[in-house]
């Protein structure tokens, strides 16, 4: 059974390095967890070691986590990180601080609509598909600036910031560029001062690859096989 706790500790210090490093505070970048297939007992040990957030690919498996930590005493912020489905955005809306994956008009004008029945306001980020992989959900780089404009009339939308899931390489240096066309694309909106729109966020970089994610920018790294292990998923 792998260490939560010092699995933890030991990403938490290569943040650290990674973020000192590149000149950057170490404050900067928070440490998301990423939990698909996890056992609620071992997110409760991840969240003792100082994780504070979740970040789950199934809305439905996110629900049944997060009742059932809540009951045990556990808090901390959950985001959506797996392609959200239109018929899932009321749950996504009730559920979620922050969904991560928004690539098209129609989901983002759905969570608009639940968001208001709702009586809130949505925050979320824009699912870039940087290596314009057919496997991989997000919008394409030319087409993120008009996505935007369009979500950027919705008013129960809040764009925080953008998120990525590059191609994978062995070597973190290669996959640094497809890191800094985020941190440009990023830069290009931030340019435009559209309504609702502020980016706070660039979701980028996993076990593999995190520190070369911190050194073009990142502010969220989503970690799972570093804190959990390997795991069969689905």
């Amino acid at each position: 059974m792998d260490d939560i706790k010092k699995n933890v500790e030991r990403i938490l210090e290569r943040v650290q390095k990674a973020a000192v490093s590149s000149g950057r505070k170490p404050e900067e970048i928070k440490v998301l967890a990423a939990t698909k297939t996890v056992t609620v007992e071992r997110i409760g040990e991840a969240i003792q070691a100082g994780i504070t957030i979740i970040g789950e690919n199934y809305v439905q498996e996110a629900m049944r986590k997060k009742d059932a930590l809540a009951e045990a005493g556990f808090s901390c912020a959950w985001h959506l990180i797996g392609h959200l489905q239109t018929n899932k955005a009321k749950y996504a809306v009730r559920f979620f601080d922050l969904v991560q994956t928004v690539d098209s008009v129609d989901l983002a004008r759905e969570l608009d609509r639940r968001a208001k029945g709702a009586g809130k306001v949505v925050q979320v980020l824009i699912e870039v598909n940087t290596g314009g992989e057919a496997t991989k959900n997000g919008v394409a780089p030319q087409h993120l600036l008009p996505l935007i404009e369009e979500i950027s009339q919705l008013n129960n939308i809040s764009v925080q910031g953008l998120m990525t899931v590059p191609p994978w390489f062995d070597d973190q240096e290669k996959v640094r560029p497809y890191f800094a066309t985020l941190r440009k694309l990023k830069e290009e909106v931030e340019k435009r001062h559209l309504p609702g729109v502020v980016m706070r966020e660039l979701s980028m970089g996993m076990t593999d690859d995190f520190e070369a994610a911190i050194k073009e920018g990142a502010t969220i790294v989503r970690i799972g096989r570093g804190i959990f292990g390997e795991r069969n998923v689905r």
